[in-house]
């Protein structure tokens, strides 16, 4: 059983792997810090189940996993991530994750999660069941912020925790001028003026 981990905090890593080898006491499992040298891993070796965090420097790990799904569909993902399920699972999801993941669940959780996506299912929570369920029914009663493409909505949780154009271009790896226009299709397409009303949004929507 090969098994890779991608997080970008070293503690968080070695906890993973402690959980998993009590539960897969025979694994191989290798880790990387970021989403970079995921893909690189990705292309370079087969593995029975990446387990990637959601939020790395640089390219984030729903990016990746779009990329992976390209490379290697096969491959089941597992997404762990200290946001809230209701803010990011559907997107990984759709994505094409096997699963999501809450870090504060993966004490008790993950072999559980790994043992169901390894048999070829879906590891998701009662409420996110419920949220697919009712997004299917109600598709056209979408939250202005679940308009927003993936970056969109990266750029956007970063905007609402002050973070200024220039310093989310510095951390997303972007130009400036890239994150203006994305700045600028979200404003667009929430019906928002200021950095103001996008910061007020994101408390009332518990997007913070």
């Amino acid at each position: 059983m090969r098994f890779l981990i991608a997080d970008d905090h070293t503690i968080v890593r070695r906890g993973l792997r402690q959980i998993l080898l009590e539960g897969f006491p025979d694994a191989e499992i290798e880790e990387v810090p970021d989403a970079e040298e995921l893909i690189k891993k990705t292309i370079q070796s087969d593995w029975d189940i990446i387990i990637s965090d959601l939020s790395m420097p640089g390219r984030s790990g729903l990016e990746a996993l779009q990329q992976i799904k390209q490379i290697k569909p096969r491959i089941p993902v597992l997404i762990l991530s200290i946001h809230p399920e209701e803010q990011y699972a559907l997107r990984v999801l759709k994505a094409g994750a096997a699963g999501y993941l809450s870090k504060d669940l993966a004490p008790d959780e993950l072999v559980n999660a790994v043992n169901r996506v390894l048999l070829g299912k879906k590891y998701i929570t009662v409420t996110i069941a419920e949220k697919l369920a009712s997004v299917l029914d109600q598709d056209s009663d979408k939250q202005p912020h679940e308009l927003l493409s993936d970056r969109e909505f990266s750029v956007l949780k970063l905007l609402a925790t002050g973070k200024s154009v220039s310093e989310i271009a510095e951390s997303m790896f972007l130009s400036v001028t890239t994150v203006s226009t994305y700045r600028a299709r979200i404003m667009t397409k929430m019906n928002l003026k200021t950095n103001a009303d996008l910061i007020l949004y994101s408390i009332e929507h518990k997007l913070l």
